[in-house]
């Protein structure tokens, strides 16, 4: 069976370097906010384009934590999508606001600007894009109207790492930006992670005391913070792969060219990229009417595609009815029933490309 992803092979691929920095963890006896994430952070930073990044436990608390650093809470509102991993939602009622969930561009599956007048409202607080699938949100609009209104942006970037838009990486253009490095990320961990870039030093320093329960000084909480710590295992696995980041990115771009040329006359519809923007692949989004025939009949001839996201979150049992949905979201409902995430990581082969499109191309041509 083809994978949709597969961290495992990311791992056999880098295996004596992966090995080689967790024994060095192990041998030196410190295992949570030691060199390795202080080391992790800065060259993190370095590659983002922001001046501070602090690791968090997961891209969840990086959410949670980067909006109650801007404040957030009950009563609050924030602006984001409802075609996107559940995460991005979850975080915004971790901190008791509610989420306000905008229709996307159907090009591109990320926040269409053009929604943004008939969300806001005197409760808003901040905006967060998603740069989905790995490549980048409209931001320029976006960060205009959120200057103009006094509110917040904050990027989730959790599956967009190394992405650009305008020459600048994402992470670089909000006022905090979020990453999540499950292990099926473009920088993923071999467990959990998460990390807050940011330019602000006022957001950096709340950001620190929120991770470790509001502690300036060991043991003494300055304000109610949570426990949220990017371990030393992980980050020291991290710092193997990062300098890979970008090489890998090119492998997937590389894929997804391949995918764009067989397929560009089976009926299935491929990936737009925004002009302005790289596009990384986290994931190679195709639309197709027939969705769930075509993703059975790829998995009887060992394909696994999978569905990048079923069911939207506001239909979802648990958050339908909840927040706001200012108006229709019939682009977020149509991409639900026809997006298929065929499988695309640095790992694959020429050959196993082959054995993905040929079947697409069997399907589309048959009855």
């Amino acid at each position: 069976m083809i994978l949709t992803s597969n961290p495992h092979a990311q791992y056999l691929s880098h295996r004596a370097a992966i090995d080689a920095a967790v024994r060095r963890v192990l041998d030196k006896g410190w295992y949570i906010l030691g060199d390795e994430v202080r080391a992790f952070e800065a060259e993190f930073a370095a590659h983002v384009g922001a001046r501070w990044a602090i690791g968090v436990a997961s891209g969840t608390d990086a959410l949670h934590v980067a909006l109650r650093a801007c404040g957030i809470g009950p009563g609050d509102e924030v602006i984001t999508v409802s075609h996107t991993a559940v995460a991005t939602v979850a975080a915004i009622e971790l901190c008791g606001a509610a989420p306000v969930l905008v229709d996307i561009e159907p090009e591109y599956f990320t926040l269409d600007p053009a929604q943004l007048p008939a969300a806001i409202s005197p409760r808003t607080k901040a905006i967060v894009p998603v740069h989905l699938y790995g490549q980048a949100a409209e931001l320029a609009p976006l960060l205009d109207f959120a200057q103009r209104h006094g509110i917040k942006v904050i990027e989730d970037c959790a599956q967009a790492h190394g992405a650009t838009y305008h020459d600048r990486r994402v992470g670089s253009w909000g006022d905090l930006s979020c990453f999540s490095f499950y292990p099926t990320k473009n920088l993923g961990a071999l467990g959990d992670g998460g990390l807050v870039a940011t330019s602000d030093a006022a957001m950096a320093d709340r950001v620190r005391l929120l991770r470790e329960y509001g502690w300036a000084e060991r043991y003494v909480s300055h304000f109610p913070g949570m426990n949220s710590r990017l371990d030393e295992l992980q980050a020291a696995i991290l710092r193997v792969k990062l300098p890979h980041l970008d090489s890998d990115n090119a492998r997937r771009a590389q894929i997804a060219a391949r995918y764009d040329e067989a397929l560009a006359n089976s009926g299935v519809v491929t990936p737009k990229r925004r002009g302005g923007a790289t596009h990384v692949y986290h994931l190679y989004v195709a639309r197709c009417p027939r969705r769930d025939e075509l993703r059975s009949f790829l998995r009887e001839q060992g394909v696994a595609a999978q569905v990048h996201y079923p069911v939207p979150v506001h239909l979802q049992p648990a958050y339908c009815g909840r927040g706001r949905v200012p108006a229709p979201l019939a682009e977020t409902q149509r991409a639900a029933r026809e997006v298929l995430s065929l499988p695309i990581y640095p790992e694959m082969t020429d050959a196993e490309i082959g054995v993905v499109t040929e079947p697409v191309l069997t399907f589309q041509g048959g009855p």
